[in-house]
């Protein structure tokens, strides 16, 4: 057995996922995977990480932090890199993996500290436009790891290699099912997913748009929606008001299941969702979500569409009338759905995971120099 695997992640699922993915290739391989992440996330960890020993440092991010702030961040992170060099030098890990965010920079920089001994330093990006944690850290990486070829700002410093975004191992067992259009005047199933914590914009949007569906199609419809909790009794009224056969939550912890039950998924373009669409084979409509950082999304959604997998639809677009004559467009025409789903089932790589800790393996085997 090779010396352990850190895995440093924290902040949003899009980190998060494919690190418990890779944690699972990891141990599936009689590896043992070390976890590196921040007390908020460390709070709301998921099943795939309960056997995994965990390491809480400190973290924080400089962006967006403002003049005040910045110099507290910036303590914030120095401590935290003194800690993981602590447990890196203790445990003497072989490979350190980073997947973005903020929480990922103490250790990958503590890791870089520890001279000839040091770890390997993979660092995995998620998202088709090259994240500013990634950004920084390249220079001192030995790879980086894209799940899109096309990747956009990839810094110069690391070797690059397209290893695709592993997904959750319950979406991952899902891949290659297969997908069955709506039968004529059969149930239409429609999912909508709003990223971590549900999208203000598909509360407003989506109940008023399938209430102008015409009645026929209306009654078709199985709709599973999640919604923040503030929302989730106004949009359960109105969809009630609509007749529309509805399952509104803030949270569902069967994702897999309602993916491959859908024949149409509205959602966010998060870079987990969209890798889980591709896995699924799922057709999709696509709102990325405005303002995000390097307007990450939207390039994430160009992705799928361009293939076919997709509609991406820009926020400011999104309008009852406009994702009504969407859905309308698709659930008429059941053969553009199978041929979306095949689109989006082409660009999947369900062995990520896989080819990620093929790689992680490989370099951990290697001799570093300081």
């Amino acid at each position: 057995m090779l010396r352990p695997v850190a895995i440093a992640a924290g902040g949003t699922g899009g980190h998060l996922f494919p690190a418990e993915a890779l944690a699972a290739a990891l141990a599936a391989r009689g590896q043992r995977p070390v976890l590196f992440t921040d007390a908020r996330t460390a709070e709301r960890l998921g099943p795939g990480f309960a056997h995994v020993e965990t390491h809480v440092i400190p973290a924080e991010g400089l962006a967006g932090r403002g003049i005040a702030r910045a110099p507290r961040a910036a303590l914030t992170l120095a401590r935290g890199t003194l800690a993981a060099r602590r447990v890196l030098g203790r445990i003497g890990a072989a490979a350190i993996v980073g997947f973005g965010g903020y929480p990922s920079v103490p250790p990958i920089v503590a890791a870089r500290t520890l001279g000839a001994r040091r770890p390997r330093i993979v660092l995995h990006e998620q998202n088709a436009v090259l994240g500013r944690a990634n950004r920084a850290l390249c220079p001192i990486a030995d790879l980086l790891a894209l799940s899109f070829a096309a990747t956009t700002r990839v810094a110069g410093g690391a070797a690059t290699r397209v290893t695709g975004n592993p997904v959750r191992p319950g979406i991952a067992a899902r891949a290659g099912l297969g997908y069955a259009p709506p039968a004529e005047n059969g149930a239409f199933r429609l999912l909508v997913l709003g990223g971590s914590l549900g999208a203000r914009v598909f509360a407003d949007v989506v109940p008023a748009a399938l209430a102008l569906l015409p009645d026929a199609l209306r009654a078709r419809i199985h709709l599973v929606m999640q919604a923040r909790g503030e929302d989730v009794e106004r949009c359960s009224v109105a969809l009630d008001a609509a007749g529309i056969a509805a399952t509104v939550a803030p949270f569902f912890a069967d994702v897999a299941e309602h993916l491959t039950a859908a024949h149409l998924v509205i959602a966010r373009a998060g870079a987990s969702t969209v890798a889980e669409l591709a896995a699924v084979g799922r057709p999709s409509i696509l709102v990325p979500l405005p303002g995000a950082i390097d307007d990450h999304q939207a390039a994430n959604a160009r992705a799928l569409a361009d293939a076919g997998g997709a509609v991406s639809l820009a926020q400011h677009t999104l309008t009852a009338d406009a994702l009504a004559a969407e859905i309308m467009l698709r659930a008429d025409e059941p053969r553009l759905l199978a041929t979306m789903a095949g689109a989006a089932a082409a660009l999947a790589v369900t062995n990520a995971a896989d080819l990620l800790a093929d790689a992680v393996l490989a370099l951990a085997r290697t001799e570093v120099s300081a």
